[in-house]
This record gives structure tokens, sequence and C-alpha cells, in this order.
């Protein structure tokens, strides 16, 4: 290289070095407000979002390729949404407000599966679909999926590389067609196969069983309350002496519905209060004795399960903490927060912001801890040990021929199938039965409960019915009471720690 060569190219180097500061001197100049304080702590909000808005104008005109406006946009509400690191806040764009309660597909053809996913994607954490609940006698809750289950392709399209509306879209279907997934239940990858239906979610079930009455609130909504009392009401002109509630894979909903159907049950006190930043949210729901339907000191048991969430814990822990009912079941969700979905002006997009968070009449705060049942009963799961058999079971797809091919089965017919089902694939005895039992229902409702299968229920039947259940629920401690002696133990816990 020659002596000029290689002085032209130092001559290259120190231009591009200055325009690189010329444009750090513009950029400090651009991002400059007059009067800014020294410390970070004397930041105004006002200043904060001229730095943002400075920062959004410098990018869109100087970076290397155009970009769209609204795409800043979307990056820097999401940031800010994710940055209170509440997974119930988030930015809604466009196509989430449009199916934020309507991702079980309403009045098309669909699954009636409850969805979310999540919006970032990498490689560590794919954004797979995830299933919040599979709807009740819907396609998707009859094919076995269950809330948690990841959806990681649908038509063998990946989920974590598309977006929520492309997944609503490959769910979405004429009635009577089929939609194939791969679904990840912890080590497990399941193959499903599934017809679309019209789906068309009923939030309230009930029937009785002999002489208690057994309702299922499925979620909560403007509707429920009104069919809960048609529901009790029902139950009063069979002659109900007992009754069981089953809050079991019911996801919420809103708020003053399960404020209505607590209002049924509790004669005068609490119900649930909300705290907040906000004065107006700043909120005490009293029980009233008109309201009161059920009457005071029937036997009444609520079934909870991991996924009895957020307005499910509002009625459950009402019902707890004033003595009207005994819990059984497994430890609830633990969402104890109040979210607003908050339109923004000129689009059709939006925000949901936690803005409260509700107590039961105890006072307590159930978010993150969930409410633990009086009784713990844990539904039948699917051994460490047994995986690999149900996973050969779905695989093989044995059962829905069989029953094709046996019509009108009985229980007795069912129970003998599945001891020759248990020979190859070592399963649970009842949760063999199950299985095939849904599919002897698949083409019509399934019977409202299953005693052979549910412990649960049965074990809420014994307990409605034992002479002793007054005592029994006087002996229940409240919320806090459980908080309490949680807080204690940590702390003792604590101490053992430091010495």
């Amino acid at each position: 290289m020659s002596l000029l060569t290689k002085g032209k190219k130092n001559i290259k180097i120190s231009i591009c070095a200055f325009s690189f500061l010329a444009l750090v001197i513009i950029a400090s100049q651009c991002f400059a407000q007059s009067g800014t304080p020294s410390s970070e702590q004397q930041m105004t909000s006002r200043q904060y979002m001229q730095q943002l808005y400075s920062v959004f104008d410098f990018v869109e005109r100087n970076y290397v390729e155009d970009v769209e406006p609204k795409v800043l946009f979307e990056g820097a509400m999401r940031g800010l949404m994710n940055s209170l690191g509440d997974q119930f806040s988030y930015y809604l764009d466009a196509e989430s407000m449009t199916s934020m309660n309507d991702t079980t597909v309403g009045n098309f053809g669909g699954v009636g599966l409850s969805i979310t996913k999540e919006v970032k994607s990498t490689a560590d954490k794919p954004a797979y679909v995830e299933v919040v609940a599979a709807i009740e006698d819907t396609p998707g809750a009859k094919a076995g999926i269950m809330t948690g289950d990841l959806i990681t392709s649908i038509n063998s399209t990946d989920t974590a590389s598309i977006s929520m509306n492309e997944v609503l879209s490959l769910l979405r279907g004429p009635v009577g067609t089929t939609v194939s997934f791969v679904i990840k239940r912890g080590e497990m990858e399941l193959p499903f196969t599934i017809t679309r239906a019209l789906i068309e979610v009923q939030t309230v079930k009930y029937t009785m069983i002999d002489k208690t009455g057994y309702l299922r609130i499925i979620e909560f909504t403007p509707q429920t309350s009104g069919r809960v009392k048609e529901a009790l009401e029902s139950f009063k002109k069979s002659g109900y002496t007992s009754l069981i509630v089953d809050l079991r894979n019911n996801p919420g909903g809103i708020l003053s519905a399960a404020e209505e159907i607590a209002d049924m049950f509790i004669d005068e006190g609490v119900i649930v209060s909300t705290k907040s930043r906000i004065q107006s949210e700043n909120k005490v729901k009293f029980a009233s004795s008109k309201n009161t339907i059920v009457p005071k000191g029937m036997p009444v048991v609520v079934l909870i399960d991991h996924n009895s969430a957020s307005c499910s814990e509002v009625l459950s822990g009402a019902l707890k903490d004033s003595k009207v009912a005994y819990l059984i079941g497994e430890t609830s969700y633990g969402k104890g927060s109040v979210q607003l979905v908050i339109p923004i002006p000129h689009g059709d997009i939006g925000i949901r912001l936690t803005i409260s968070k509700y107590y039961s009449p105890s006072d307590s705060n159930i978010h993150g801890i969930g409410i633990p049942p009086d009784l713990e009963i844990k539904n039948v799961e699917i051994a460490e040990n047994e995986q690999e058999a149900f996973q050969n079971l779905i695989k093989d797809d044995v059962i829905k021929p069989y029953v094709a091919n046996h019509q009108n089965m009985s229980e007795k017919d069912i129970a003998n199938y599945a001891k020759e089902l248990h020979k190859k694939y070592p399963l649970d005895l009842r949760f063999l039965r199950r299985i095939i039992r849904v599919q002897v229902y698949h083409a019509k409702d399934l019977p409202l409960y299953d005693k052979d299968y549910d412990e649960q229920l049965t074990k809420a039947l014994e307990i409605v019915n034992s002479k002793d259940f007054a005592t029994l629920i006087k002996s229940t401690k409240t919320l806090k009471e459980i908080e309490n002696e949680r807080l204690a133990s940590e702390q003792v816990a604590s101490a053992k720690e430091s010495k």
C-alpha cells in the first residue's frame, strides 16, 4: 500500500468520525431540554414525555431506513406497559381489541378454546398459543384439551411465528370441517384433530343430584347472575336441602356479576372491597338481606381448583370468609387485581390496565397466592411414569373407532373396555373410563357431572349431606387468619436462617 493511498484512507476515516461526532452533537441538542434537572429523581412526568417525543422524532427522521410512525408508537406502547411488570396490564392492538373477548370464535365454526398469546417470541421462550380454558361441551373440551396446554402448531403452522389474528383465522372455519393441533403438555407432545362446531357458550348449568342442587358457573358475564337466580329458584321448587357450587376451571369475568351472586348467599356484611390510588375505585360492596335467596344455614360446598381465578376467587373468598360455604379441591389461581380496558382515542386500539386490588371480607388479598381449600383433594393426574402410555393412547387413537363400532355403550361396557385398554395402556382406570365416556357422549352433551371420575364432587356430596356440617363450617379459618399464620411461619423461618 502506497503512502498516498494510506493517507486517503485515513482521510475517509476522519470524515466518518466527524460525521458521527456531528450526529451525536445534533442528537444531544435534539434531546436536551431547557432546565433539565441534573438528578433523575427530579425529572417530572412532562420532562420524560418531552424526552420520549424527542427520541421518537429523531428515530423516525434518522433511522437508516424508512420506518412507519405506527411501528414506533406500538413499540413504545408495548414497552411502556411491559415496564409495569404486571402480566394483566398490556397494550391492545386492533387485533387484540377485536379478539380479546372473542377468542372462542363466537358465531363462527370453531373449537371452543379461550386462548392467549405472547407478542414477543424468542428462541428460549417461543410465543406459542396458551389455552386459558376449554369451554364446556365444545369440541376442544370433549377432545381433552386442558387449561395450560400450549398449542405449538395448527394445521402444521408453527404458532410461535404468527399473530393472534392469524391463529384465529386458522381456528375458524365452516362447521363440520377439521383442524389439527399439536399440543405441548409438560414434556408430552400430543396430536389432536378436532371437528369444528358452532360455539355457543353457556355461563351457567345446573341440575339436581338427589336432594342436592348442583350449580356450575362457567364464567361471569352480565347474564350470569340472572342465570344463577333462575337455578336457585329451580332448586327451591325441587325441594333442595343442600347446594354445591362448582367454580373449577372458571377464569373469572365481570366483578359485578360475582358480587351479585355472593349477595344471594350472604345476608349481611362485606362481600368484597377494592383498594386503589384512584379515590373513586376505593369501594366496599355490602350484602343486603333483601337479595338473599339461599336459606341461612343451608349446607353449601364450593369446588375450586388451580384454574379458578379472579371473580371465581371473589365469590369463593366471600362465601368462605362469611362462613357460608366449605371449600373443596385445590388452591385457586391467585388473581387478586381488577383491570379496565381503556380505548385509546382516534383508533381501534387500547390498553388493559390494573387499577385496583380486591380484598375478601376478612380484608385479605390473595394475589399471587390463591385461596386454599378447607379440604384439599387433587384431581386425577397423569403420573410421570404414565406419560408414555398416555401419549401412545392418543397417537394410536383406538377409542374413537371402538366406540363408533359399539353404539350405546352402557357404564358396564365402558368399565369392561377400560380394563381391556389398561392391559396395553397402564393408566388410572377412572381416567380411562372418563375418556371413553367422553367419546361415547361425543355427539351429544356430556352429563353435567361424573361421580365415577370426580372425587372432589363425590366428597362434596358426602359433606353437604353430613349431619355435622354446621360444626365443620364453624371450624374453618378466614383468609385473613390463614394469611397471618403464613406470615408468622415465614418470620420464624427467616429468624432461623439468620442465626
